[in-house]
Parts: structure tokens; sequence; C-alpha cells
């Protein structure tokens, strides 16, 4: 014990360069499981000199709190499936923020009970050797910044969770009166921090944490469904500066040097993002719904009907064993019929029969960043299988076959061809320039950004309706004549 407090900051030191290669082995699915386990290195790490540095630690409430946490750790990643993972990222992230709010919250009530210690057994204290120090500018500026971001992460990522959860009580909400009230909101929020920070006044601080709260809830309640994935990503990054902050404010190095990984890959992720829909980070947050009419309408409340073909699995069976090449571009649809593992069967069919098979990935299909990827990495599908945007749109217009396994917004041509659509500018994936392509939906209803798809009414489009894991099912069937 004695040997790692007089060491600390060289095992923190040890901690940090593995959370830095904790990131570098994320940055490919390769080296992916090698970064986690780097990752899991560090926290030990983290943890365990954190634990035996501490001055006068309540062992059994902190032990009670890790087995505690512990506990619910693995009881929820063994039980939540993949469609229910961008709510648990979002409810996390939003721990995250309650931490730090928390920890700010026992400092000041701390430094304050000390104060009145000292007011009223200065001289007793003094003799014991008991120093008190009153809080310097920068610490309460530590303090002010660590508890307003981590209040509004705190709030923001638990709207976040309700509406990627499809909760009744996350509603979006707009009017005209939802950005004055966000200026008010956050005005407000910022005069009292101040006043906090010049004054310590408690009722300052108690007004500034409030507003912090509401201001974490109605900034994101405006946000469409479609924007979800990029709220998911800065959500990550500001948690990340919630714990720097509240670092500052412990003093303890290994906090600050993660909470700055964590925060600035968060917002670089954001960037990267919003360059893929080809929107700015402020018009994402700031700028509205991402999201529109559900169809063109004729007249008051007239929908207009719109033709569409049909087809079966058999059909698309037979097209795609004669065809050349087939990309496969899944979507949130694969996740909710945890078909990934019927879609491996069936591309690998397709390879045994000489067809070339390959996966097309956007950066912001399903419900937040990557989680296409994980999907197909969890069904071991090759990594040189898988193409991001950037790189399968090219091949489109050489391209037999199109499947589309419950994708939506992420292919909408309307994206490049109508400037009145909403996600007008957003780069796609570019398969409706395919020779032919095909869709598997439960239904005609729109995406999760509520827009109508023209690829679905395309003359080479192929609508084929059901739950994404039998009808792939189906098809693998159709191809390898086991069907019925």
């Amino acid at each position: 014990m004695e040997f790692i407090r007089a060491n600390a900051d060289w095992f923190y030191l040890v901690g940090a360069i593995l959370f830095i290669l904790t990131l570098r082995g994320l940055s490919s699915p390769k080296t992916a499981i090698t970064g986690n386990r780097y990752g899991m290195i560090a926290m030990t790490i983290a943890v365990l000199s954190t634990f035996f540095v501490a001055d006068h630690p309540v062992v059994w409430m902190i032990v009670g709190a890790m087995v505690l946490g512990a506990i619910v750790g693995i009881a929820r990643a063994r039980t939540v499936p993949m469609t229910q993972m961008p709510e648990t990222v979002a409810l996390m992230h939003s721990l995250v923020g309650l931490a730090a709010v928390l920890i700010a919250i026992a400092a000041i009530l701390h430094n304050n009970q000390l104060t009145e210690l000292f007011s009223q057994n200065g001289a007793v204290l003094s003799a014991a050797g008991v120093e008190h120090v009153h809080m310097s500018k920068v610490h309460l500026f530590e303090l002010f910044v660590g508890c307003f971001v981590g209040a509004i992460t705190f709030t923001a990522s638990v709207f976040a969770y309700g509406k990627l959860a499809a909760k009744k009580w996350a509603k979006t909400i707009s009017g005209a009166w939802v950005k004055p009230v966000q200026a008010i909101l956050f005005i407000a929020m910022l005069g009292f921090g101040i006043s906090f920070f010049l004054t310590s006044d408690m009722t300052s601080f108690w007004a500034m944490t409030a507003l912090a709260l509401i201001f974490g809830w109605v900034w994101i309640a405006p946000v469409g469904g479609g924007d979800m994935p990029v709220v998911v990503s800065l959500l990550n990054s500001f948690s990340g500066w919630a714990a720097a902050g509240i670092g500052f404010t412990l003093e303890n190095n290994m906090l600050i040097v993660a909470g700055s990984l964590v925060g600035s890959s968060g917002a670089i992720l954001s960037y990267i993002m919003c360059k893929a829909m080809n929107r700015s980070i402020i018009n994402v947050l700031f700028g509205g719904t991402m999201g529109g009419a559900i169809a063109p309408t004729a007249g008051a409340g007239e929908q207009v009907q719109r033709n569409y073909r049909s087809g079966s699995a058999d059909d698309a069976g037979f097209l795609m064993s004669n065809a050349d090449s087939v990309v496969i571009v899944p979507g949130y649809g694969m996740a909710q019929g945890r078909a990934q593992n019927a879609v491996k069967e069936l591309a690998n069919l397709l390879k045994e029969q000489g067809v070339t098979v390959r996966f097309a990935i956007h950066p912001v299909a399903g419900r937040m960043p990557g989680h296409m990827n994980v999907l197909l990495a969890e069904a071991d599908v090759a990594y040189e299988d898988i193409l991001e945007m950037d790189e399968i749109n090219s091949d489109f217009p050489a391209t037999d076959v199109v499947l589309v396994i419950g994708a939506n917004d992420v292919v909408n041509p309307s994206a490049k061809d109508d400037p009145n659509s909403p996600i007008y500018g957003m780069p796609i994936l570019e398969a409706h320039k395919a020779r032919t392509i095909m869709v598997i939906k439960r239904s005609m209803a729109t995406g999760y950004a509520g827009l109508d798809n023209d690829l679905f009414y395309n003359d080479k489009t192929m609508m084929i309706f059901g739950d994404a894991k039998k009808v792939v099912e189906d098809m693998t069937k159709a191809i390898n004549g086991t069907g019925h």
C-alpha cells in the first residue's frame, strides 16, 4: 500500500499510456479486442491506485458500491440486445454526468463544513494539525465547469436514452418558443455560475445546477430522431469533459487524462459524423429536427398513393445467385431483427457460388456511431468485406444487386435530388445507381428521420416485406434449394 501511495503518479502514467493505446486499438475492428483489453487493465490500475492513495477512505462504502456496480454492469452486458445498445450507451453517459455533479456538490459542502468548523474551533483544529485552505478562484472555476457540464450531460443523456428507447415521456418539442427559452436558460445558468465563481454564494451554485439540469433536457428535446447518433457521440464527449473537470477538482491526474481522451475523441467523432451528414454541429443541435413530411401530399391531409413493386424471398434469392456482384447495406432493421448471423450465412453461400459480396456502411447508420460495424463484427464478417461509404459509392453503378436490410435515410436519393428535403446535401450510400435494388422492410413506414424514401418507388427496386432475419433465412433456402 505504501509503495503504491509513493509511486501513484507512475501508476497513473502507465494507466494513461494504456488508455491512449485503447483508443488506438479501437480505431480498427482488427485491433478492437486488444484495445478493449488495454482499457480494462488501465481502468483496473486507475481504480486500485486511487483507492490506495485516498485519504481515510470509507472502505465498506467504496467496496460495496464497486461490487453493486459490477453486478449491475455484468448483468446488463450479458442481457442487452444489440437493438438496445444505443440507449444503454446514452444511459451510461448520464451516470458520468451525474457523478460529476455529485462530486462537485460533495466538494463544496465539504469545504463549507470545514469553514464552519474553523470559525468555531479554529485554534483547536490548528493545534491538531488540521489545516484549512479557502477554495481558490481556480478551484471554484473547476467546480463551476465540472458541475454545469455534468448536469447538462446527465439530463441530456437521460432524454437521449428515452428517445432511443421510444419512451413516451421523451417527447420531441418544437415551436418558435424553443430557441428563446434555450437562450434564456443558458444565459441565466452562466450568470449564476459566474456569481458563484465570484462570491462562493451557495444560492447561486444551486440555481446554476438546477438551470443546467433543465437546460440539458430542453437543449436535446428538439433534436430529431435522425440526428440522435450525433447526439450520442457528442454526449460521450461531454461526459469526458465533465470527468476531466472533476479530475482537476479532485487533483487526480488519471481522471484528467482519461476524461480529456474521451472528450476529445468524442468531439472528433461528432465532427466526422456531421461531415458525413453535410451538416454543422450547430445546425444539428440548434437548427431544429432532421425530419419532414411523412409523405408528399396532394391536398389538405390527403396522402398521395405511390406505386412500388414487391417480391418474395425466392425472387430475391434467384436474382442474387445469378449476379456477379452483390452489395449488402445493413441498417437498424437488421439490428432489430437480429439478422446479422443470417446475413453472414447468406453472404457465405453467395461467395461459394462465385458471387462477389461486400457490405456498405454509412457513418450514421443505426442508432449510434459504429452500430452496423459492431453487428457485423459480432457475426464474424470478414473485415475486408466491410467498406465505408467513400470506398463503395463509386462501385454501385457496376453492381448487379444491392440488398438493403432495414436502412432508410442513409440510402434516400432525395438527399441528392430534392432541394426541399430536410436531408438535402447529406452524403448517402448511392444504392439507387445499382442495376437492381432489393429492400427488406416490415412495411412502407418511414425511417427514423420521418421521411419517405424515393428509393422504394424506383423502377429498379423490389420491396420484400417481413422480419429481416426470417426473410434472409428464406433467401438462403431459396438459393441452396431447400425452400418450400
